[in-house]
């Protein structure tokens, strides 16, 4: 009997092809490919806020996936790993994700099990996401590093509304549509993944350096996507901010690069609020104000890079693999700080009020607000 890995796979009956491979092999040999979904679910408010992903590494022969909700001062973990075999199953162990109409509608359930050590799971999801605007293209990432490509991604965005069940710890929460809003995103192509690299040449440099800014916001009519990586000297490898309109005939709107001024938190790497304008909407210059209602950790145990144990793409072993983890929010703030930091927010522009995703990051220094080394926190003012 051949040994040989089997390359065709269901997709391969379809006519989606990009290059002269089977789907289950991309076009690149880069190991640092990948595949991947993200969502967040929130209720307009401040209860829980959810996170949620699942991903494929064609390259390292891995799928993944995580759950993480901050419910009532804790943040509850679910994550599973397995080996890549068809692409066209999109479910690693208890978490699956179904797309019911490709761009409008998906579904995505978290089935109650037991982890690998016996511990039942204390997250349990049943929900359909049904799209509030038509997705955006998001700029193509694109960074090297000492001669490598470290990104080099294409990600579209999109806001929409929740409707189904959440149960975290105990507590089983109705998600309706009217309170309980998103984003998602689809993302692919080269970034950091799986077991960490020799540094080599970049030995103490950041892949992604400087300050980042992620702001998609739902304000009903229309959305509001916002993007800035800003590096320490001031340069900007990306920088977006688009407005989307719910009716498809209208067109999106460029709003200029975005200035920013944010309120930090003295002795953190955490912001109290921002002040975003947008310098080039048609009807003038926008300002959009921003708080965070809920922080969410996501760097912290759903393999965004900062567990040593677990990583996006990390080979887990040839047998599926759930574990859960359950961490006090204030124990894990203090390292979590260090990662992309996710929290609900609530935007307003004018008398107009919305609700998003306010995401921000600060990796090694950042001058302009006083981080001058990598461990640095802000400074009172």
């Amino acid at each position: 009997m051949s040994t040989r890995e089997r390359a065709i796979s269901s997709w391969d009956d379809l006519p989606v092809h990009q290059c002269s491979e089977y789907v289950r092999h991309p076009a690149t040999s880069d190991r640092n490919f990948y595949d991947r979904y993200y969502f967040n679910l929130h209720p307009s408010g401040d209860d829980y806020f959810a996170i949620f992903g699942l991903g494929q590494y064609p390259n390292l022969g891995v799928t993944d996936a995580f759950i993480a909700v901050t419910h009532r001062g804790r943040q509850h973990i679910v994550r599973a790993s397995r080996p890549l075999g068809d692409r066209a199953e999109v479910a690693v162990g208890p978490i699956s994700i179904e797309v019911l109409e490709p761009l409008r509608r998906l579904r995505v359930r978290v089935e109650p099990t037991t982890a690998d050590d016996g511990t039942p799971t204390p997250v349990a999801l049943d929900v359909t996401w049904t799209a509030a605007q038509p997705p955006v293209e998001e700029p193509r990432q694109f960074l090297r590093s000492r001669g490598t490509v470290v990104f080099d991604t294409q990600r579209f965005a999109q806001l929409g509304r929740w409707e189904g069940t959440l149960t975290v710890d105990g507590t089983t929460h109705e998600v309706t549509p009217d309170r309980c809003g998103g984003s998602r995103d689809r993302s692919w192509g080269v970034r950091p993944v799986g077991e960490p690299q020799p540094d080599g040449i970049r030995r103490d440099l950041s892949v992604m350096a400087g300050m980042w800014n992620y702001f998609p916001v739902d304000f009903g009519d229309h959305a509001i996507v916002v993007l800035c990586h800003e590096q320490p000297d001031g340069t900007r490898p990306l920088s977006e901010a688009l407005r989307i309109w719910a009716d498809p005939e209208r067109p999106v709107e460029w709003l200029g690069s975005p200035r920013w001024e944010h309120e930090t938190i003295p002795g953190t790497r955490l912001l109290a609020g921002s002040r975003i304008t947008l310098p080039d909407a048609p009807e003038g210059p926008l300002v959009m104000t921003a708080r965070p209602l809920l922080t969410n950790f996501v760097s912290l145990g759903t393999g965004y890079g900062m567990d040593a144990d677990w990583r996006h793409g990390m080979w887990q072993g040839e047998d599926l693999v759930v574990q859960t983890l359950t961490h006090e929010v204030d124990a894990i703030a203090p390292l979590a700080q260090y990662g992309v930091v996710d929290s609900v927010g609530r935007f307003e522009i004018g008398d107009r009020v919305g609700y998003g995703l306010y995401e921000h990051g600060f990796f090694g220094p950042f001058p302009a607000l006083g981080l001058h080394e990598r461990g640095d926190t802000f400074p009172a003012p």
